[in-house]
């Protein structure tokens, strides 16, 4: 029983090292290049429902992370059937991987969003810019299993953030804030997908 344990084991860890070094294809292109129409759409809602965010906190949080959980649902929808069939020998540990990435970005950006507007409400401002550098790390930490030039992704949300940040007011909370770089950002994400894709089927 110990030898079959520790032969279950060692398939397990052997399984875990080939997914982490395995390039992942459970993120589709289309998916990605609509989360990224979505946000476009919610700077929309918002440009016109929202004109003054600065003085509507919590209806400004309310449709962002609304935006953000929706984005999030297709996107895993999608990537646990992608990889089902696409990498099916594999796909727990290639899922979990992927989702190991990213939650600690997850992770900071909610207890960051949290702490900011729970004790410096006059900081405001700055989340869309804190929430596209942690995005852009999440992105970085992820692109040692994704096609090589997704660090043009991670450093577009990293320098999007920063210029937000360096705005010190309102006016990073302004609508195209948040449309534009994730906009443009997951269609550069979704483009080098299918890149990627298509450089696969080039070489099989």
């Amino acid at each position: 029983m110990d030898e079959l344990s520790k032969a279950l084991s060692d398939i397990h860890r052997i399984r875990q090292q080939v997914a982490e070094s395995t390039e992942f294809r459970g993120y589709g292109p289309a998916t990605v290049a609509g989360t990224g129409l979505l946000a476009a759409i919610a700077a929309l809602v918002q440009s016109r429902w929202l004109p003054d965010s600065a003085s509507h906190h919590g209806a400004y949080l309310g449709l962002w992370i609304g935006t953000a959980a929706v984005a999030v649902a297709l996107i895993s929808l999608e990537m646990h059937a992608r990889t089902r069939r696409m990498q099916f020998g594999m796909a727990d540990a290639m899922i979990r991987t992927a989702v190991e990435q990213f939650l600690p970005a997850v992770a900071a950006g909610i207890l960051l969003t949290v702490a900011l507007v729970r004790y410096v409400p006059g900081s405001f401002w700055m989340l869309p810019g804190l929430w596209q550098v942690i995005f852009s790390l999440g992105v970085f930490a992820s692109c040692r299993f994704l096609p090589r030039p997704m660090i043009a992704a991670g450093a577009w949300y990293l320098i999007t953030g920063l210029v937000l940040i360096s705005l010190a007011d309102d006016r990073a909370i302004s609508p195209w804030a948040m449309g534009i770089p994730y906009g443009v950002g997951q269609g550069l994400v979704a483009t080098i997908l299918l890149w990627g894709s298509r450089r696969r089927e080039d070489a099989s």
